[in-house]
């Protein structure tokens, strides 16, 4: 059986948590099979969202959401699809 988390990661303050932001992402970088980042870019909205695709343990999953969520205007939500 094949499984994969899929992340989304809220960013409130995109101008300045993305420096940190991008620091952890670099730090588990192995860990991230796909990548995709979004803002509303008709307005340069100063919110935005990076979905993952995680092919790692829970317990890995977990650190990382941890890592995320400390640093101020970030929430991160995740999904676990199983695939028989």
């Amino acid at each position: 059986m094949q499984h994969s988390t899929i992340m989304a990661i809220l960013i409130d303050k995109r101008t300045d948590a993305a420096p940190e932001v991008q620091k952890i992402l670099t730090e588990h970088g192995c860990k991230i099979k796909t990548r995709l980042g979004m803002h509303e870019s008709s307005n340069c909205a100063d919110q935005g969202m990076i979905i993952l695709d995680l092919i790692v343990s829970d317990r890995e999953v977990k650190e990382l959401a941890e890592d995320l969520e400390s640093v101020v205007g970030v929430k991160v939500k995740s999904m676990k699809l199983d695939f028989e």
